[in-house]
């Protein structure tokens, strides 16, 4: 028996309902504007609510070369939301233009790999 692949690591993947996921980042329902079950915005209205709320951290992954097995910014990313979470701490994470890689003729599919994927891509 070997390893799953990455894509069946990300079917076998169970997806919260964005709901719950806006839940736990203080959004309620009717500030999160739905695509499918799974993917939202979040709505001005909330937007401008906590205009007025302290600022909380940020780190920003601009830059890397990405390892052989093509490990780079979307898996850091990743990991780095996961392991946050995990200490206590409310965190989300926002990956832009994730898909630079193959424009460049580098790995990367920009949805990370084995069990730190972005799911649904």
């Amino acid at each position: 028996m070997g390893y799953k692949s990455d894509i069946e690591i990300a079917r076998e993947a169970v997806k919260r309902p964005i709901q719950e996921i806006g839940a736990k980042l203080g959004i309620n329902s009717e500030h999160l504007l739905p695509y499918g079950h799974d993917k939202a915005k979040v709505s001005q209205g909330f937007i401008d609510s906590v205009q007025g709320n302290a600022d909380g951290k940020l780190i920003l992954v601009t830059a890397i070369n990405p390892t052989p097995a093509g490990e780079g910014k979307t898996t850091t990313t990743v990991g780095l939301g996961d392991g946050l979470n995990r200490i206590g701490k409310k965190t989300s994470v926002c990956i832009r233009e994730a898909s630079l890689g193959p424009c460049f003729g580098m790995k990367g599919g920009a949805a990370g790999g084995g069990y730190a994927q972005v799911v649904p891509m």
